[in-house]
């Protein structure tokens, strides 16, 4: 599939628009914010350029307060979520409160195994100068 296939390029106008990669905000954002950084090629070489943007992108929003954090990311595969079959970097900007508990992060794409510290304190019980480090 070439870039000018996709949904995207189909349906919306980017955001951003570079010689190596466009931006479109997402139609369906997880928070306020979330962009698609898509290469013009679907090559590593490309890839790589928007992850390095979509990085420096999130950088940016903390600094600025834009945001708290940021996930960075991709789902490759249907079996990983992945819904348009186009190789895509995801930037999804996190703010403080917007999940009760964050530990973990993307690991709560497999239902039960976000939290992994609470498997850490059953390990760590008895030894308390081993639970501080996982703290």
């Amino acid at each position: 599939m070439k870039l000018e296939e996709t949904v995207w390029a189909l349906n919306s106008e980017p955001f951003v628009d570079t010689k190596d990669f466009v931006v479109y905000k997402d139609k369906y954002p997880v928070t306020e914010g979330h962009l698609l950084f898509v290469p013009k090629v679907e090559d590593w070489e490309h890839l790589a350029k928007c992850y390095k943007a979509a990085y420096q992108w999130g950088y940016d929003w903390v600094q600025k307060g834009y945001c708290d954090a940021y996930n960075i990311g991709q789902n490759v595969g249907r079996e990983a979520g992945q819904s348009i079959m186009y190789a895509h970097v995801h930037l999804i900007p996190r703010r403080k409160a917007d999940v009760s508990d964050p530990t973990g992060g993307v690991r709560h794409a497999i239902p039960d195994k976000g939290n992994y510290k609470k498997d850490w304190k059953e390990f760590a019980k008895d030894d308390d100068k081993q639970m501080r480090l996982f703290e």
